[in-house]
């Protein structure tokens, strides 16, 4: 009889937003996963399958945790929330790219990274500018299997802290969702959280983009 595929252990970074929360959730309850690290700044609940470093994330530490089957990375902030350019590019360019390095060095085969719609490293917005080179450095670290998954705008129901651009951007996407091609659709989060999670069990080998379509 066919020899069971071994359950995988992933890291989980960012699971404390939108998209990591169903992350850890929808990993956490899949029978493939036999273990799940997130590292965070504070603690999360107890769970059997989870290993919760508290980290200070403006210091990486070197710890054994880095290695696993896969990394899935959902660390990301906004401008508002950033306070200036150089602090938004700290977490969405420095901090992810410190993260695969680490990974990578510890010998994990496998990185997810949740992007965007949109981003290029030559852009003249901004924001997907960042994006764009995040997705360029992680390219060139090299991992034996890499997917950019690139979600348009995010659907996860009411946030902690308010977005009133992000909310009324939320409802005019969803109300003109009829005659506005898919790619440019609102996504949920749990959409994108499965996704990434298919992405990082399957591991296949080379660079894949997963275009907002396709999620």
């Amino acid at each position: 009889m066919p020899t069971a595929p071994r359950a995988k252990t992933l890291l989980i970074l960012g699971a404390t937003g939108l998209v990591g929360q169903q992350l850890l959730a929808q990993a956490l309850a899949h029978p493939g996963v036999a273990k799940v690290v997130a590292p965070t700044r504070r603690a999360l609940g107890h769970h059997p399958k989870l290993n919760n470093p508290v980290v200070d994330f403006a210091t990486l530490p070197a710890a054994a945790w880095w290695k696993a089957d896969a990394a899935l990375c959902a660390l990301g902030t906004t401008l508002k929330q950033a306070g200036s350019q150089a602090d938004f590019q700290a977490v969405d360019h420095h901090l992810v790219l410190a993260a695969a390095r680490a990974a990578k060095a510890a010998g994990t085969p496998a990185w997810v990274l949740n992007s965007s719609l949109g981003a290029d490293a030559h852009s003249g917005s901004f924001y997907l500018r960042v994006k764009g080179q995040a997705e360029e450095a992680l390219i060139a670290l090299d991992f034996a299997s890499l997917t950019l998954v690139r979600p348009a705008l995010l659907d996860g129901g009411p946030r902690t802290q308010a977005r009133p651009a992000e909310t009324l951007g939320l409802w005019l996407v969803k109300a003109v969702a009829p005659v506005v091609p898919t790619r440019y659709r609102a996504v949920t989060t749990q959409a994108v959280a499965r996704t990434m999670l298919e992405c990082a069990l399957a591991a296949k080998p080379g660079c894949a983009r997963i275009e907002s379509d396709q999620i």
